[in-house]
């Protein structure tokens, strides 16, 4: 699938999903998947292949989704289903994506109803591939995964975790309330799908802790709901995302590599570590600006003539300066984020666009945060701040929206 031919959803109908179930054990998890598209307004016509009819019966997909099942082009010729049905999707999304069926896919083999579908296909194409780690890290495996996403298929990175009998790692499907948010993104931003196919970009989100005794630390309020809304709206627009997420206790996005970490000094770490690769590197975290200069290996406690030990304070790397000053890839996007309120030496505005200059990253994107806006909150608005002068006012509205419109803008410097 090209970009052009990615389009979004009219307003007010419902989005046309194709659920392909491939034949891994897995398939059973695709019912959850189904409810929940059924439930929130979608139309899903559901297309298994005669492999994952041995693991889920037809009667169920057709009850749950109230459509018709079939896995052959032989039924309701008439109606040319082979052709139909994929034409006729705003999404199709494959769970569990086998390797042999990410060969098919790959290879433009159409041996059945769902082959066929991802053929005629000229919507985004989900696959949130399941099987076993040897099967994944395969050579072949890997060359198909590659072929795809350079078409704009958006093939999820499998999760890590327990698999068939008592094997553990990587090629665990990601659960389906995960995948559902994959596609979501996928529809919101099927009017400019892909545009970051074949880019790796690094995000970080959530607040570092300090520690100053094993109880005790310094931090901050950032819940990381807005890193992880642009590592789902990257994810969805095609790129290869690293997430890097400080104490941060919502779920992993899918199709995201996530690396957790608790202070600055990881952060910064993490973050430079991934930046050597990446197109485009934005710092939604909130790393604490200062550190202790020395940690009790003990519980402080509290003084019996009610006074308080001083605490000595170290600064902090500046991440955001650092990976901008001194870029580690030709033509890299670096993003920063401030966090104001305004003070006697200038308006919000007035501080984002020095701390822009200073830090010499190329967009900022500045939230007035008076009396506790925007940390946990599910909306966000924002003014992009630009090195050249422009500045882009985004509505309040989704973080979700607000991530998109970050992208929008790195996209148009990624040349």
């Amino acid at each position: 699938m090209s970009e052009d031919q990615a389009t979004a959803v009219p307003s007010g109908a419902r989005p046309r999903v194709v659920l392909g179930v491939g034949g891994g054990i897995a398939a059973y998890k695709a019912c959850e998947l189904l409810r929940r598209l059924t439930e929130s307004g979608h139309d899903v016509r559901v297309v298994p292949t005669a492999a994952a009819l041995r693991f889920v019966g037809a009667p169920t997909w057709a009850a749950l989704s109230g459509q018709p099942v079939h896995d052959d082009v032989w039924s309701d010729v008439h109606e040319v289903p082979h052709v139909r049905i994929g034409q006729s999707a705003d999404v199709v999304v494959v769970v569990p994506a086998t390797a042999d069926l990410l060969a098919k896919a790959a290879h433009g083999l159409a041996d059945d109803l769902l082959t066929n579908t991802l053929l005629t296909a000229r919507c985004p194409v989900v696959l949130a591939p399941a099987m076993h780690t040897e099967m994944w890290e395969h050579a072949a495996t890997r060359a198909n995964v590659r072929t795809l996403r350079e078409r704009g298929v958006l093939v999820v990175e499998p999760a890590e975790g327990r698999l068939t009998g008592a094997d553990t790692g990587k090629g665990r499907l990601p659960e389906p309330e995960q995948i559902f948010e994959v596609v979501r993104e996928v529809l919101t931003s099927a009017g400019r799908a892909h545009d970051l196919a074949g880019r790796h970009v690094v995000v970080s989100a959530g607040g570092t802790r300090e520690p100053l005794d094993p109880v005790r630390f310094l931090g901050n309020r950032s819940s990381g709901r807005q890193g992880y809304a642009l590592a789902q709206a990257a994810a969805a627009r095609g790129a290869q995302v690293t997430l890097v997420a400080a104490n941060v206790t919502l779920a992993d996005p899918a199709g995201v590599k996530v690396v957790h970490v608790e202070t600055t000094a990881q952060l910064r770490d993490e973050v430079v570590a991934a930046a050597g690769s990446a197109d485009a590197v934005v710092m939604a975290a909130a790393p604490a600006d200062f550190r202790p200069v020395s940690v009790s290996s003990a519980k402080i406690k509290k003084a019996g003539d009610g006074s308080a030990a001083p605490i000595e304070l170290v600064q902090n790397p500046d991440i955001l300066a650092e990976i901008s000053h001194d870029r580690l890839r030709s033509g890299q996007v670096v993003v920063g984020f401030a966090a104001e309120t305004g003070d006697a030496t200038g308006s919000v505005l007035d501080l984002g666009r020095a701390k822009l200059a200073r830090k010499g990253c190329d967009l900022l994107v500045v939230n007035d945060v008076a009396g506790g806006a925007v940390f946990g909150a599910e909306d966000n608005e924002a003014v992009i701040l630009a090195a050249s002068g422009m500045a882009v006012e985004v509505p309040r509205g989704s973080k979700t929206a607000l991530a998109h419109a970050i992208w929008d803008q790195v996209v148009a410097r990624l040349g």
